[in-house]
């Protein structure tokens, strides 16, 4: 009986370690991209289209920032020395709109849930993350993977079924 408890006490540890620790080199994927997280102020109609607006400032701005980088820590640095032309780019976004909401810009680690972009899926985990807050940021939030640039197509299937 003892035996019986220790095995099955040990399957239960190796499962739940296998559980938290990346598999399939997900390690890998955490480590080469960055990843964009805009947050609307709401979820009102009015600032999920904000929220829409800003993504798009800041996806042009960030699109070309990142254009001749190869590697994630080029794009890191590129993002990081330029997060308040990024703010800018999204306030600007805000005013042409008629929105006098504050920007906040992060860039750190986030946790995201797993997310399928086309056929390439994203584990569940921390990443590296540009976030844009809008106003207080409690509404619905928007994601894609920054770099290597994976949100243009993003957006424009996630627009096409919001049509």
């Amino acid at each position: 009986m003892k035996k019986l408890l220790i095995l099955t006490i040990s399957v239960l540890v190796c499962v739940l370690l296998l559980a938290v620790l990346p598999v399939h080199g997900e390690g890998e994927i955490y480590d080469s991209v960055l990843r964009l997280h805009v947050l609307a102020n709401s979820d009102s109609e009015y600032d999920q289209s904000l929220k829409l607006r800003v993504r798009d400032g800041v996806l042009a701005v960030c699109s070309e920032l990142v254009s001749g980088c190869v590697t994630r820590e080029e794009a890191e640095a590129v993002i990081a020395a330029n997060l308040e032309l990024i703010r800018e780019s999204a306030q600007t976004a805000l005013l042409e709109e008629g929105s006098e909401y504050p920007v906040a810009v992060y860039f750190d680690e986030e946790e995201y849930p797993t997310r399928n972009y086309e056929s390439v899926s994203f584990p569940a985990g921390t990443y590296m993350s540009l976030r844009v807050c809008i106003g207080e940021a409690e509404g619905q939030n928007w994601w894609c993977v920054l770099f290597p640039n994976m949100c243009i197509s993003a957006a424009s299937k996630k627009d096409v079924e919001e049509a």
